[in-house]
């Protein structure tokens, strides 16, 4: 579950991202700023059951990498070869972050959960 609540955060911070760029008017910045403000509570809830170092790496690694391909496919932003390959290594390492990363265990929870046990 804890991976579930980076992957919403990031794409929550796709949104406040470009909120800072582009919000006009109250309606606008108060949808930012609660963008914001649940994209840092997901992060807290995902710190809850996984490391703190590999959630904040997950998720500033892909929501940077998403506003990146937004700007090259959406916003006109120039693309380059060099720019593409950091982006792509930006991500394979987001997915192994992910593949290597356990969930944390709690005092008294049972070390099968998850993994298969009974």
């Amino acid at each position: 579950m804890g991976w579930m609540y980076v992957f919403f955060a990031a794409i929550i911070e796709v949104v406040w991202v470009l909120g800072l760029k582009y919000a006009d008017s109250f309606l606008t910045w108060t949808g930012t700023v609660i963008a914001l403000i649940l994209s840092f509570y997901l992060i807290i809830k995902a710190c809850d059951v996984l490391p703190s170092g590999s959630v904040y790496a997950t998720f500033t690694g892909s929501g940077a990498a998403a506003i990146a391909i937004i700007d090259f496919v959406f916003l006109g932003e120039p693309f380059t070869l060099a720019t593409g390959l950091f982006i792509t290594l930006i991500i394979v390492g987001v997915v192994g972050i992910q593949l290597t990363t356990d969930e944390k265990h709690h005092e008294g929870q049972d070390d099968t959960v998850g993994k298969g046990g009974v």
